[in-house]
C-alpha cells in the first residue's frame, strides 16, 4: 500500500505566474504540480504583441509566449491539470492539502496562489465576441505604437485609464474617453484631469455608457447612449479598451490568507505591522519574499498586492519561487536536524 503523491510544489493558476514558476521548480528537479480552472496562459493570451518581454526585440504575441513556457515546463517533467478549480487550502502540519472541486486533495510541501484577477467587464454580448479583436481587458496599453492613426475608446473613470488616454493620444488620431458617471474617479488627480483637457485630441464622454458593438470578425465600430437625454450614437473604431478595474481571484482564499481591503493577498514585508509580524504566523524566522501569512504558501502575479501588473514581472516573480521554495525546505531541513540533535539518542 501507498500513500497519496506528495508534491514539492503545488502551483495553482497557469497565467505567466504561474507557468513562470511551473519551469522553474520543474527545471530545479522539483517535483511539480500545475492547476488551472480555464486554459493554461491566463488573460495574457488576449495580449496581440509584448514588446518589454526579454529577448523578443520585434515582440512576441501573449499566447505565442506562455505557449512556449508552457511546452517548456512540461518537457522539464511538470505535472498539468486542466481544468480543475482549487476551492480549499488546509495544513495536516507537514504538507498543505489544495483541494479541488472535481477530485482528491492535492498534497505538497509547498504552495503557490498565482490565480490572477479578473477584469470587471461590460456584460455586452455583443463586446464579448469580439475580445481580443479589437475589444481588451487591459489596466494598461503595453504598446501604444501600435495605436497609431486609431480612432482609440477608452471605457473607465480611473487614474489609469486616464493616464492609458494621454499615452495613447501620442499616436492615436483620437481617444475617446467614455465615462458612465458625471465626472472622472475621484482618485484621478486635478494635475491628471488638467493634463487630458489640455490634449488636443483626447474627448472625455461623460454620462454616456457603450451599449453595443458591432464588427465582422473584429470590431468595426461601438454604439453609445447619453444616460440623461437616452440619445443613441454610433461611432466608429477598431480598438476599445475596457479599463473598468479588476477583482482578484481570492474569494475562496479569504479565510485562509491574509488579503487587504482589495482581496489581493498580502507577502513579504508587507505583513509586517509595527515591526510586528502577524498573529497567525507560526515561525521564527521572518516571511521570505513572496510569502503569504501561511508559511510555505506563496503568492505570484496579478494575485499579489503591489504586483505591477506586466507579463514579464509575473514570470520573474513565478521564477524567484523555486529559489524561496528550496530556501524553505533548506531551513525546515536544519530544524529537524537541530530538533533531532536536542531530543538526543
Amino acid at each position: 500500500m501507498t500513500g497519496p503523491e506528495i508534491y514539492d510544489v503545488a502551483v495553482i493558476g497557469a497565467g505567466p505566474a504561474g507557468l513562470g514558476a511551473a519551469a522553474s521548480s520543474a527545471g530545479d528537479g522539483l517535483k511539480t504540480i500545475v492547476m488551472e480552472a480555464q486554459a493554461a496562459g491566463g488573460h495574457a493570451v488576449s495580449s496581440p504583441v509584448l514588446r518589454d518581454y526579454p529577448g523578443f526585440p520585434q515582440g512576441i504575441s501573449g499566447a505565442e509566449l506562455t505557449g512556449r513556457i508552457y511546452e517548456q515546463a512540461r518537457m522539464l517533467g511538470a505535472s498539468f491539470t486542466l481544468p480543475t478549480r482549487a476551492v480549499g487550502l488546509s495544513s495536516n502540519g507537514k504538507e498543505w492539502q489544495v483541494i479541488r472541486g472535481d477530485g482528491p486533495a492535492v498534497s505538497a510541501r509547498a504552495v503557490l496562489v498565482a490565480t490572477g484577477e479578473t477584469p470587471r467587464r461590460l456584460a455586452i454580448a455583443s463586446l464579448e465576441g469580439l475580445t481580443g479583436a479589437g475589444v481588451f481587458y487591459v489596466d494598461a496599453i503595453a504598446d501604444p505604437a501600435r495605436l497609431t492613426g486609431e480612432e482609440v475608446f477608452i471605457v473607465g473613470a480611473t487614474p489609469a485609464a486616464g493616464l492609458a488616454a494621454l499615452q495613447a493620444a501620442k499616436y492615436a488620431s483620437n481617444v475617446t474617453i467614455v465615462v458612465r458617471a458625471t465626472s472622472m474617479d475621484g482618485a484621478v488627480s486635478d494635475v491628471l484631469i488638467k493634463q487630458i483637457d489640455r490634449t488636443r485630441n483626447i474627448r472625455v464622454r461623460t454620462n454616456t455608457q457603450v451599449v453595443e458593438a458591432f464588427g465582422e470578425g473584429r470590431l468595426e465600430g461601438v454604439k453609445l447612449r447619453h444616460r440623461v437625454s437616452g440619445t443613441m450614437e454610433a461611432a466608429r473604431t477598431r480598438m476599445l479598451l475596457v479599463m473598468m478595474g479588476a477583482d482578484p481571484n481570492t474569494d475562496w482564499l479569504r479565510a485562509s490568507l491574509q488579503c487587504d481591503d482589495e482581496g489581493y493577498l498580502v507577502t513579504g514585508a508587507g505583513l509586517v505591522s509595527d515591526g510586528r509580524l502577524p498573529e497567525d504566523w507560526h515561525s521564527v524566522r521572518a516571511p521570505l519574499m513572496l510569502e503569504t501569512n501561511r508559511p510555505g504558501v506563496f503568492a505570484a502575479g496579478d494575485v499579489r498586492k503591489g504586483a505591477t501588473h506586466r507579463v514579464a514581472s509575473a514570470i520573474l516573480e513565478g521564477s524567484l519561487v523555486s529559489a524561496l521554495v528550496r530556501q524553505l525546505f533548506s531551513e525546515r531541513a536544519e530544524a529537524e536536524v537541530g530538533a533531532a540533535i536536542m531530543a538526543g539518542p
